[in-house]
């Protein structure tokens, strides 16, 4: 029996995950232990995406209610199936940024300390498995804001003809920048997944993403603004725009396409790789944009309000170079855009939001 075990598996990533592989002839292991729900209150809670893997899937998909960071919880599921597992995917975390600030502590006990149990667990139980990890663009800081923008209507934009005009690729500097905490312990995170391939000759990756998103997103006010910004649309919730006029950009990568990206890596593995993963110039907006968008989805005004106080550490414009990713893996490439993701998010929400 080939194992695949994914961390975070009720997530928007990790459900995703989980669909893909089975429908592919795995079983999946999953550990969620519903943590969004802690961070975030009741709104984030994956309950419903975990009842409706455990309806779908029945006996392929087996649930384990696990914290990462318990060394001995973890051991002893890694025990249980040993050299089984081929491939780990772990997307399990504290995702948000403004919420790091409010207990840095349980931000990196979670997304560094976690990551470290998992990596120690393949290594003494399944050596030769693939570890796949969903860093974040997070991990360089601010440098992206030295850029110099252009200002126009609708978003900021960057010189035609400035090296990073394709999109931020894997040279950026992750030194000398404010981060955030929640940066700082991706960072590490991501360097541990680096090192452990590199020092161990393990076959690991770190998937540095922007935004990731999806219609299965249990978007919150502190983290998956597509999916949030969505259902304030269609629910009639106010919104609130952090700085930047409005115009800061962000790529978006539906979750098919991420985890699509996650096995062709799995088909062709190699140690210690970074890769910067999002929508690139196949799929992005800004916020005007995407509220603009999501309007003539639904057919109605969003109720949003301005603050000029922009959110720490945070990007005034991101889009992906995945050109490394797509150099490496050239059977890989995009699907969705923006508007395909917003609109797929209206259908398949409409009764679970209205």
């Amino acid at each position: 029996m080939t194992i695949v075990l994914i961390t975070g598996s009720a997530g928007l990533i990790g459900s995703e995950a989980v669909s893909f592989f089975i429908e592919k002839g795995y079983t999946v292991v999953g550990i969620d232990n519903n943590m969004r729900q802690t961070l975030f209150g009741e709104e984030a809670s994956t309950e419903w995406n975990l009842n409706r893997l455990v309806s779908s899937y029945q006996d392929k998909y087996i649930h384990y209610q696990a914290d990462i960071r318990d060394r001995h919880q973890i051991d002893n599921i890694f025990t249980s199936y040993g050299e089984d597992i081929s491939l780990i995917i772990h997307t399990a975390g504290q995702p948000s940024h403004d919420w790091a600030a409010q207990d840095p502590e349980t931000d990196f006990t979670i997304n560094a300390n976690g990551t470290l149990v998992l990596l120690e667990a393949t290594r003494h139980h399944c050596p030769d498995a693939v570890f796949i990890h969903c860093s974040t663009n997070k991990v360089y800081g601010d440098s992206p804001n030295i850029l110099p923008l252009v200002e126009q209507e609708l978003r900021w934009e960057i010189e035609p003809d400035h090296i990073y005009a394709n999109g931020i690729d894997e040279t950026m500097t992750i030194d000398q920048s404010k981060h955030s905490l929640f940066g700082v312990s991706k960072a590490a995170s991501d360097l541990l997944v680096q090192e452990y391939g590199r020092y161990f000759a393990m076959k690991t990756a770190a998937f540095r993403g922007g935004c990731l998103t999806g219609p299965t997103h249990s978007g919150t006010q502190l983290h998956g603004f597509l999916s949030y910004l969505m259902k304030c649309t269609m629910m009639g919730t106010p919104y609130q725009v952090f700085g930047y006029k409005g115009k800061q950009v962000r790529d978006n990568i539906h979750s098919y396409d991420l985890i699509n990206a996650f096995y062709h890596f799995y088909l062709s593995p190699r140690m210690g790789e970074v890769y910067n993963m999002g929508g690139s110039r196949h799929s992005n907006c800004s916020m005007l944009e995407a509220i603009q968008h999501c309007e003539s989805i639904v057919d109605k005004k969003l109720n949003w309000t301005y603050s000029k106080s922009n959110r720490i550490g945070d990007h005034i414009w991101w889009i992906s170079d995945v050109s490394k990713f797509q150099k490496h893996y050239p059977d890989w490439d995009l699907t969705y855009t923006v508007t395909d993701i917003l609109k797929e998010m209206f259908v398949k929400n409409t009764e679970r939001w209205v």
